[in-house]
C-alpha cells in the first residue's frame, strides 16, 4: 500500500470535526511529500531539530505541530513556524514559549498534555495540577501563548478497557475544566489516539488524532 491510499483509508474513517496530525519523524521529506500531494497539511514531529529541517524544506502552508517532550532551550528554534506545541506539562515552559513566541511577534497556540496512563514514563499534569496553573497569576500574564486544549497518552497496552478508561478520563477533565476561560485560554481540542487506538479514542471524544505508523509504515 502507499502512502497515498494508507491516507486515504484513513481519511475515510474519520468524523468532520476530527483532525489527523500524520506523525512523521524519523522519515524522509519525500515520504512527507506524497503524504502533502495526497492533501495532507498537518505533520507532527518529535524532536525540534528534524521538524525544522523539514520545516526548511518543504511547502509553507504546512502547519508543523510539535508531538514530542519539549526541552525549554529548545523552544527558539521552532518559535518562527510552529502552529501548535502539544505535550506542554509546566508553566516554566509555558513561560519560555511565551518570551520566544513575543520576540517573533507571535501568539503560539498550545495543549496542556494531562497524564493519564498507568506508566512512569508519561509525562503530564494531573487535575489539581492543571486547575492550579489555569486559574495561577502568572498564567494570565502570559500574552503570547493560547491553550486551545488538553492532550494524553494512553498507556501501551492491549487492554482496550483500560485504553477506553484512561481516555473517558481526560475527556472529564476537559468537560470539568472548559468553563475555565481566560483571553489566552479556551478549550476546544482534545489531542488522544494514535494507529493504534484512534477509533476508540474519536468514540470517547478525541478531536485530534495522532497517525503515524498506518500511513507512513514501521519506523
Amino acid at each position: 500500500m502507499s502512502i497515498q491510499s494508507n491516507l486515504n483509508t484513513i481519511k475515510a474513517t474519520l468524523p468532520e470535526h476530527v483532525t489527523l496530525v500524520a506523525v512523521s519523524k524519523t522519515k524522509p521529506v519525500s515520504d512527507l511529500m506524497q503524504a502533502y500531494e495526497a492533501g495532507q497539511r498537518i505533520f507532527g514531529e518529535n524532536k525540534i531539530q528534524e521538524m525544522t529541517e523539514k520545516w526548511e524544506q518543504m511547502p509553507k502552508d504546512i502547519q508543523w505541530h510539535m508531538i514530542g517532550h519539549v526541552q525549554s532551550n529548545k523552544v527558539k528554534f521552532m518559535a518562527p513556524y510552529v502552529t501548535l506545541i502539544h505535550g506542554v506539562d509546566s508553566l516554566k515552559l509555558l513561560q519560555e514559549i511565551n518570551k520566544q513566541a513575543l520576540k517573533n511577534n507571535r501568539i503560539i497556540d498550545c495543549l496542556l498534555q494531562i497524564y493519564i496512563a498507568e506508566e512512569e514514563s508519561k509525562f503530564g499534569l494531573d487535575e489539581k495540577e492543571l486547575n492550579e496553573l489555569l486559574t495561577s497569576t502568572e498564567f494570565k500574564e502570559l500574552k503570547n501563548i493560547r491553550i486551545l486544549g488538553l492532550m494524553g497518552m494512553a498507556t501501551f497496552t492491549e487492554d482496550q478497557n483500560q485504553i477506553k478508561k484512561e481516555f473517558t478520563h481526560l475527556k472529564s477533565i476537559f468537560d470539568s475544566t472548559k468553563t475555565l476561560k481566560t483571553e489566552n485560554c479556551e478549550l476546544k481540542t482534545i489531542s488522544m489516539g494514535m494507529s493504534g487506538d484512534y477509533q476508540l479514542a474519536i468514540e470517547c471524544g478525541s478531536t485530534m488524532v495522532r497517525i503515524g505508523s498506518s500511513i507512513f509504515g514501521g519506523r
